[in-house]
């Protein structure tokens, strides 16, 4: 029996269309090691993070990804995953990760 996941699959071909995209998207992704994913995280000015995959088995993050999805949907021009909180929530959400 095989779990259907929808907004997954339609995720990762927004990812891909992005990152083939040429809007500098792709020179970006050269900088993400095997392992890792890009978001960006701010209120007025975006900051790039990059997160091991890790973190999407997480309930605390599901919930973050849930929120952006709410927010911004799967259009994503900056080539990673906006998400929707300040810099210092962020921070503080991913070492409750790292000391989990």
């Amino acid at each position: 029996m095989g779990f259907r996941l929808p907004r997954i699959v339609h995720a990762k071909k927004s990812l891909q269309r992005s990152s083939s995209s040429g809007n500098g998207a792709s020179s970006k992704a050269v900088d993400v090691p095997k392992g890792y994913f890009t978001v960006y995280v701010g209120e007025a000015q975006k900051k790039r993070f990059v997160i091991p995959l890790s973190y999407l088995n997480q309930p605390s993050f599901q919930d973050l990804l849930s929120q952006a999805e709410e927010e911004f949907g799967y259009n994503h021009p900056m080539g990673g995953i906006t998400v929707p909180c300040s810099e210092d929530d962020f921070l503080d959400l991913t070492r409750s990760l790292n000391d989990s």
